[in-house]
């Protein structure tokens, strides 16, 4: 069985409930979310052996938070114990024209304080295939960017196939570093990476022509985005492939959904989703980066075939409450088949 890990934060979610809006709340859902987890999530989902680690506090809390992920078979063993308390963070889900809002309150969490040396990253990876990681990590703190800095170095060592989402939050860098100034070292380190039409612009300074994210309207021209990844490998020679995501906001519930990826050779197209009734885009990206990781796992030498099941992933996970995409292999190659009535299965 494929072994794959990932390391970064995960939080404790509490989201109004319904669309209503935080000044209206006087209850929250609480469930757990963070990128790297996400992924794990819908990696175990998927048959793959997937292993979460990250740095959390002792107490109630975080026993809970592991029992989640090992209720969808992901490895929380190597999990660091230690650190005041886990990151929150709170969500207003959006509606047409109002868009949904995001407030965290993770300063001091346990991850943002981890010492560097608190993970033997080569003795973790032992027998591993596949790291992962995300820019939202290397936000964090400074000790949090060179803990992902020395695991990224022992994967390369190692023989660990990298990958990163660059992931860019504007409001977690306030350590006193800038993305310019981190991400470089730790993104050189990689052999796929994975970016929305704002990520490469916002850590590097690289954009399509022509192009402005808030001004789509749901039809977005991917081969504008050819030049994004010949850039962003002109920058990053290590790197195979790039990958970038293509969304299209008609408004908070209805969205464009599809992808590119560049393997130096070709650029791969994916098929175009029509996303009319979101029920929640929050881990959209981690749900199409674990389907990517599976697809590029499982079809090797096909990225067109592992494209199109990162894309049909995501796809269904915006059906989905939740930070976690909680579908089958099966109920992905069913969407690439084309089945998307959402006919009852009896």
């Amino acid at each position: 069985m494929k072994r794959v890990v990932t390391f970064g934060e995960i939080m404790l979610r509490l989201s109004t409930p319904g669309y209503e809006r935080f000044v209206q709340a006087r209850s929250y859902n609480a469930t757990f979310g963070g990128g790297e987890a996400n992924v794990a999530v819908s990696l175990a989902n998927y048959g793959i052996d997937a292993e979460f680690i990250s740095r959390l506090p002792k107490n109630e809390i975080a026993d809970s938070c592991i029992a989640e992920l090992n209720r969808y078979g992901v490895k929380t063993n190597n999990i660091v114990r230690g650190g005041e308390r886990m990151g929150i963070y709170f969500l207003e889900t959006g509606a047409v024209a109002r868009p949904s809002k995001v407030i965290y309150d993770r300063a001091h969490s346990a991850i943002s304080t981890i010492d560097p040396d608190e993970i033997n990253w080569e003795e973790l990876l032992e027998g591993v295939e596949w790291f992962h990681w995300t820019g939202i990590t290397p936000a964090l703190s400074q000790s949090a960017a060179d803990t992902c800095l020395k695991a990224v170095k022992a994967a390369n060592k190692m023989g660990v196939t990298v990958s990163c989402d660059l992931n860019y939050r504007k409001n977690l860098w306030k350590y006193g570093k800038t993305p310019s100034q981190v991400m470089p070292a730790l993104v050189e380190c990689c052999d796929v990476i994975l970016g929305n039409e704002e990520d490469a612009e916002k850590v590097f300074g690289i954009k399509p022509k022509g192009f402005e994210a808030h001004s789509t309207g749901g039809d977005i021209d991917s081969a504008a985005f050819l030049s994004v990844c010949e850039q962003m490998l002109e920058k990053f020679p290590r790197a195979k492939k790039i990958i970038i995501t293509l969304r299209g906001s008609i408004n908070a519930n209805h969205n464009t959904w599809s992808g590119v990826l560049y393997d130096r050779k070709r650029l791969y197209e994916s098929r175009h989703y029509d996303i009319t009734h979101i029920v929640d885009r929050v881990g959209g990206g981690d749900s199409f980066m674990g389907g990517l990781i599976y697809g590029l796992l499982t079809y090797p030498g096909d990225d067109a075939m592992a494209l199109e099941f990162a894309v049909a992933a995501s796809c269904l996970k915006h059906t989905i409450y939740g930070d976690f995409n909680l579908v089958s292999v099966a109920e992905v190659e069913n969407l690439m088949k084309g089945d998307g009535s959402g006919r009852v299965v009896r």
